[in-house]
């Protein structure tokens, strides 16, 4: 059985991170699967949106600790990091397609902050989020200490990522840390309905905005500004805005190509 099921439909790209008897926890060989997933969806351009969820009960459950703790299969930190966990985390945010976290169960550890790193984050409202690196030792890893304080701030990322302390959906939709908590049963048509409603929206005006606000976490405010301009002109010459303007104008509904 594979450790990532990928599909492409209508438009939308799916990775499902698949060791449910795990937690979907990461190994080796899912960290790799994920990757090349990833670069199928930058590759396709059919693919207008993608969606990471996880298999069974959980999300994902971080690192597998079984593969640190066994000599043979361990790589090291410097491994895990700088060829899995960074990586996936990039190509996350550097991916120009909006990219869906739908949280369907825990997200500890690693999991946690791979969930966070994604443009727009909902979750069941069974799912909980968990810095749990403290309990065994670590700090947070995949990019946690850069997210976790500018969605929820210092005080609470500082708390959070020292005490370990799990936080439920409706917690992490209140305090802004995710963007929506959904009913357990309507989870997943929720799920299909913002999947299906992103991938007919004007993607690659969506993609520069994904990028615009990436890099407003390290411009100042006169770079951002002069990066506004620069985008909006790219946007302006889209395809995607004349087919935009002409709907208005012509009051029917856009037929967006994502380009």
């Amino acid at each position: 059985m594979s450790e990532i099921l990928f599909t492409k439909d209508n438009g939308i790209g799916r990775i499902a991170l698949n060791r449910p008897d795990a937690f979907n926890s990461v190994n080796k060989a899912m960290g790799v699967l994920w990757l090349k997933a990833l670069d199928e969806c930058k590759k396709d351009d059919e693919i207008r949106v993608v969606v990471i969820t996880g298999s069974g009960k959980a999300f994902c459950a971080g690192q597998d600790l079984k593969e640190v703790t066994d000599p043979s299969l361990n790589p090291g930190f410097r491994v895990l990091l700088e060829e899995k966990f960074g990586p996936i985390v990039r190509k996350i945010v550097e991916l120009e397609k909006p990219i869906i976290a739908a949280v369907n169960g825990v997200a500890a550890g690693a999991g946690a902050n791979l969930a966070l790193c994604c443009d727009i984050v909902v979750a069941s409202q069974k799912a909980s989020f968990i810095q749990a690196f403290s309990a065994i030792g670590l700090m947070p890893d995949s990019a946690g200490t850069f997210f976790l304080p500018r969605l929820i701030g210092r005080s609470r990322a500082m708390a959070y990522a020292m005490l370990g302390d799990k936080i439920s959906a409706s917690e992490a939709e209140r305090i802004g840390m995710i963007y929506k908590s959904i009913e357990v049963e309507l989870f997943e048509e929720e799920v299909n309905k913002l999947a299906n409603r992103m991938s007919v929206m004007a993607t690659h005006g969506l993609a520069l905005t994904k990028r615009a606000i990436n890099a407003s976490m390290h411009n100042d405010f006169y770079q951002q500004l002069a990066l506004e301009t620069e985008l909006q002109i790219e946007a302006a010459n889209t395809a995607d805005y004349r087919e935009g303007v002409a709907a208005f104008v012509e009051k029917r509904k856009p037929n967006f190509q994502g380009k």
